[in-house]
């Protein structure tokens, strides 16, 4: 008995080891490129982590937001910021979980986000800005806004979060998820199996991207990098937890400010998506570029461009 009793602890000991072991060689592995340079830029030190963005140009203040995945980060405005930075100030930024930003243990909600953005509209742009924002993003924005009439002019949003999405709220499935996400060891392996490249690969040609042509190489290593760089995982739990969900149809149908939609034709329900905004919001403005889904920043920047121009000019 005890000699089973032994053998089943070294079982486990070893079990554990090599995956502590496998994870390490897994984020190892995605990073060792560093193709996200964090001298390119700045830290805010905010009160929950720093937080990295860039600023260049000159003009009006421009702020631009990632979609809300591990695997974003401001690398999704490559192909536009040079352009932008034109005739505006053009500030990027990683959300606080992702890219270059600090990735603590901490739960990820809408609050959270809709404070860390207030913050630095204020204590780093200092002015009130336009602002574009990319996807799941999309509600953080609205709700700040809501909440702060005085942060932004116009807000162009890109394939916005749906409404019936956002109204999914974290149930004691998805809160069990969370927990188990969490876990130091096989919480970290899941997250892992979950952000390999074959997997970002996967999402950049069946959700990304219309063509899957087009799909650049680079684009699917930084994806790759930034989902693994720190420790996403606990974004990762958060989002699969849904706690960065809320209700947004109070602020959307309070604020009065300039609104732009702008969709891929091919994105999943987008035309639906439109119309439920501009139901709560009639003063909401919308365009679809034809041949894309979620990215066209990425897939068809100059159409995306000369849409934003038109919209801010």
């Amino acid at each position: 008995m005890k000699k089973k009793l032994k053998n089943l602890v070294l079982f486990t000991s070893l079990s554990v080891l090599s995956i502590h072991l496998l994870n390490k060689f897994l984020t190892f592995t995605a990073t060792i490129r560093d193709l996200l340079k964090s001298e390119l830029g700045f830290f805010y030190e905010w009160r929950f982590g720093k937080i990295y963005y860039t600023k260049q140009g000159t003009g009006s203040p421009l702020l631009l937001i990632h979609d809300l995945t591990t695997a974003s980060s401001s690398y999704e405005w490559n192909e536009m910021v040079s352009s932008l930075s034109e005739n505006h100030t053009v500030y990027t930024i990683d959300l606080l979980g992702c890219g270059r930003s600090d990735k603590p243990n901490l739960t990820y909600t809408n609050f959270l986000y809709v404070q860390l953005i207030s913050d630095f509209v204020k204590n780093i742009i200092g002015h009130k800005t336009d602002v574009i924002v990319t996807g799941d993003a999309s509600p953080l924005v609205i709700t700040a806004c809501g909440n702060d009439a005085t942060l932004f002019n116009k807000i162009i949003m890109i394939n916005p979060m749906s409404l019936y999405r956002l109204n999914e709220i974290p149930s004691k499935r998805t809160k069990t998820l969370k927990i188990l996400i969490e876990t130091p060891i096989l919480g970290t392996l899941l997250y892992n199996l979950y952000a390999m490249k074959c997997n970002i690969e996967d999402k950049f040609i069946e959700n990304y991207y219309f063509n899957p042509f087009k799909v650049k190489q680079t684009y699917i290593d930084t994806y790759y990098e930034s989902s693994n760089l720190g420790n996403a995982k606990y974004l990762f739990a958060s989002l699969k937890g849904r706690y960065t969900n809320i209700n947004i149809l109070h602020s959307l149908k309070n604020i009065n400010h300039s609104i732009y939609i702008i969709g891929g034709s091919e994105e999943n329900e987008i035309k639906t998506t439109i119309d439920n905004y501009s139901y709560y919001n009639p003063s909401i403005e919308s365009y679809i570029i034809k041949k894309t889904k979620h990215l066209p920043q990425l897939e068809a920047p100059e159409e995306l461009l000369e849409q934003v121009e038109i919209f801010l000019g």
